[in-house]
């Protein structure tokens, strides 16, 4: 994974500092620890009358061609249930109510080092189900016929719900 070479604040070159009880970027002009948190998403269940899950297949990476349920990244100034539902609306064309939020995972990320995953549940929902951004297609699928889904977090949050 890349490390952050250049202060947000200034611009400056970081160096290493122990600091607060762990190595961190450290900017020496600013004198000041960068911080380096979670970056937050957020993932949906969304399951129709039938009892089957939406899912929707990647057309980017990671996982690329891989099902996984629908979500992203939250946007500033954002709650994470906006960041859900417009993700929701973005990924299938569809509109949804929350109806509870099933859990809070982390997981390690190539690319952002760590992803706080936040997953709701959608039993609520209108529309025509789309893939729209993010995705090449979408399905609905039966739990027990469910096709390889990507991210062990959004299992997780689909198995959590199905008592698996």
């Amino acid at each position: 994974m890349e490390q952050k070479k250049f202060c947000h604040f200034c611009g400056n070159s970081l160096t290493r500092k122990h600091t607060e009880g762990r190595q961190r970027p450290y900017c020496n002009h600013c004198s000041r620890p960068i911080y380096e948190n979670p970056v937050p998403a957020t993932c949906l269940v969304v399951v129709n009358p039938s009892n089957e899950i939406l899912l929707v297949k990647r057309s980017v990476e990671p996982q690329k061609g891989q099902w996984c349920l629908p979500g992203g990244f939250m946007e500033l100034g954002e709650s994470p249930s906006h960041g859900a539902l417009r993700e929701l609306k973005e990924e299938t064309g569809l509109t949804g109510q929350i109806k509870s939020l099933l859990g809070v995972s982390s997981s390690a990320s190539m690319q952002y080092h760590s992803i706080l995953m936040i997953g709701y549940l959608i039993t609520s929902f209108k529309g025509r189900p789309e893939a729209g951004d993010d995705a090449d297609a979408i399905g609905w699928f039966a739990f027990d016929r469910l096709p390889p889904v990507a991210f062990s977090s959004h299992q997780d949050f689909i198995y959590g719900h199905f008592g698996q």
